[in-house]
């Protein structure tokens, strides 16, 4: 049987990644410090995932184990240096602390001989998530574990997409995700192309649909959220059923399509039909998603790159409207949940420091007009 290590047994890492390689013939050992699932893992050698539906249909993901890399590195090093493949959900800031085991793995197959050509795809919410993890490898290696990595180690680009709220179980395995799911994988940075998984797209060229994927859902969903939020919305359901809310949200959306095809050319009935899709999804009466869940991390979420001050950044270049992208980062800025600290330090950084360089601050922008529009759109709403 084919052979997976997966970093991250959490929600996403069992209900999405772990679903797509049990269905594709793998047998997966789960890479994570939570001794309740890790232990849970090696006792049952299986769980369940429950599609958030109609009928409420079950999956029953079986050939599982776990690996605690706090007590146990050496067992992940070893499973890395006879896997097929190597999978990530663990969150972007998380990625540099598991790249020296990763390293290791890669030396443990140099050591052994084993030529078997291995890609590591990091399926997290950024842009260049493999790349960005291979940079971090890198720095752990020796040069003859480096030249073997550039020989037989590829890090191709993925793109995920999965709505798996936040939930508690008395089964600690147990995990309940939207019936939606999209995995893209980038085919030029492949070594093993002939590693081919069911479910899963391959495409040549990753970065427009990362973009879509990153601008429609996590832009659309978070515009949800803190739209929600301002109007006393305390689930994403409960927020689109407020008219005034959607209204808001199509329009983000509107502006994100006019980007996306002025510059990747997407097909606008295709990006029409996508986002209608999209706000299906969050409106689905199975998930029961908090606002607090989906707007947590305020102070990431208005990063420079980030899903709403990158596309209004890219918008204003190319001179396209995006009052409504301003109005959702206004929003932001006017959230507050004293049990995020994200949201709690944002709160504090407006009330004491001038908005202007507030703003700056937490953005990155350095344009004053820009500057002066989110300033502007803040205190429309105070």
């Amino acid at each position: 049987m084919k052979k997976a290590v997966h970093f991250g047994a959490g929600n996403i890492g069992r209900g999405f990644i772990g679903e797509i390689l049990f269905e594709n013939g793998f047998e997966i050992a789960f890479v994570d410090v939570n001794e309740t699932i890790i232990d849970a893992l090696n006792a049952r050698g299986q769980y369940e995932i429950e599609i958030a539906e109609e009928g409420k249909r079950r999956i029953a993901v079986s050939g599982v184990r776990g690996i605690n890399n706090g007590k146990h590195p050496e067992e992940v090093v070893a499973a890395i240096s006879e896997a097929d493949i190597v999978t990530t959900a663990i969150g972007p800031n998380i990625l540099p602390f598991i790249a020296p085991l990763i390293a290791e793995g890669i030396e443990a197959r140099l050591k052994k001989g084993n030529t078997q050509p291995l890609d590591v795809l990091a399926c997290e919410n950024m842009i260049g998530g493999s790349s960005f993890l291979y940079e971090e490898v890198q720095k752990h290696l020796t040069l003859e574990g480096l030249a073997f990595a550039k020989s037989y180690i590829g890090f191709p680009n993925a793109a995920v997409d999965r709505i798996v709220p936040a939930q508690s179980h008395e089964d600690p395995l147990f995990v309940i995700v939207e019936p939606f799911s999209e995995w893209v994988v980038e085919t030029k940075a492949m070594m093993n192309p002939a590693l081919s998984l069911e479910k899963v797209h391959y495409e040549e060229d990753l970065e427009p649909f990362i973009e879509r994927k990153l601008f429609s859902v996590n832009s659309g969903h978070a515009t949800s959220a803190y739209t929600g939020a301002f109007y006393g919305a305390a689930t994403i359901l409960e927020a689109l059923q407020n008219e005034t809310v959607k209204e808001k949200v199509e329009a983000v959306l509107a502006e994100i399509r006019s980007l996306l095809i002025a510059k990747w050319q997407f097909d606008e009935q295709a990006l029409v039909d996508y986002h209608q899709v999209i706000i299906s999804r969050f409106e689905n009466p199975y998930i029961v998603d908090e606002v607090s869940r989906v707007a947590r991390t305020p102070i990431r979420k208005l990063g420079y790159d980030e899903r709403f001050i990158r596309p209004i950044r890219e918008l204003k270049d190319r001179g396209l409207p995006y009052d409504s992208l301003l109005q959702t980062v206004a929003y932001v800025l006017n959230y507050y949940d004293e049990n995020d600290p994200q949201s709690v330090e944002l709160h504090k950084l407006i009330a004491e420091e001038p908005i202007k360089g507030a703003i700056s601050q937490i953005t990155g922008i350095k344009d004053d007009e820009l500057i002066s529009q989110i300033e502007r759109a803040f205190f429309s709403l105070n």
